[in-house]
């Protein structure tokens, strides 16, 4: 299970370069030994295989779980049949241990959280009301009146975004 020590939300509006970003971290830290896990939130429903599949069918006749299972990867699909959506700790919990889980959406979450701003986004930065804020990656000046709690970084340069994660959550060994 990871702990929320090493667990860091990035969030922003759609197209602001969150995947993107995400997608940089991830790669340049696995290439240094990092191991980690990405929990990616969906406002939509989705689905992982093709509707006519074994796996879809099994589900869609009600199993409450379903395992598809290869020589190279495996994805269990629970189906919550109108139950809550788990929360930040037992989503956490369903992950085997890594040197970082990178949390994109869930923004209601109680764990720190980089924001990626961009000001052609149209909307207001959320660090002005989301105190588990604790970084912004922006392609924008810094504003002049930044909290102190807040550290700003070049979202042009994700190198600096990569140095100050690196800081921030010292790999686990």
């Amino acid at each position: 299970m990871s702990n929320k020590q090493n667990v860091l939300g990035v969030v922003g509006p759609s197209g602001s370069g969150k995947t993107t970003l995400v997608e940089y971290l991830v790669a340049e830290l696995a290439k240094s030994g990092w191991k980690v896990n990405v929990i990616k939130h969906s406002h939509h429903d989705f689905e992982l295989e093709p509707p006519r599949k074994d796996s879809a069918r099994f589900r869609q006749a009600g199993a409450a779980e379903v395992m598809i299972a290869s020589p190279y990867r495996f994805a269990i699909i629970h189906e919550l049949r109108g139950a809550e959506e788990p929360g930040c700790d037992e989503q956490l919990a369903r992950l085997k241990p890594a040197d970082l889980t990178l949390v994109e959406g869930f923004h209601a979450w109680q764990i720190d959280k980089l924001e990626v701003y961009r000001g052609i986004a149209g909307q207001p930065p959320r660090y002005l009301d989301d105190h588990s804020i604790v970084a912004i990656a922006s392609d924008q000046p810094m504003p002049e009146a930044l909290p102190p709690r807040l550290q700003w970084l070049d979202l042009n340069r994700p190198e600096t975004v990569l140095a100050w994660l690196v800081k921030k959550i010292p790999r686990q060994a």
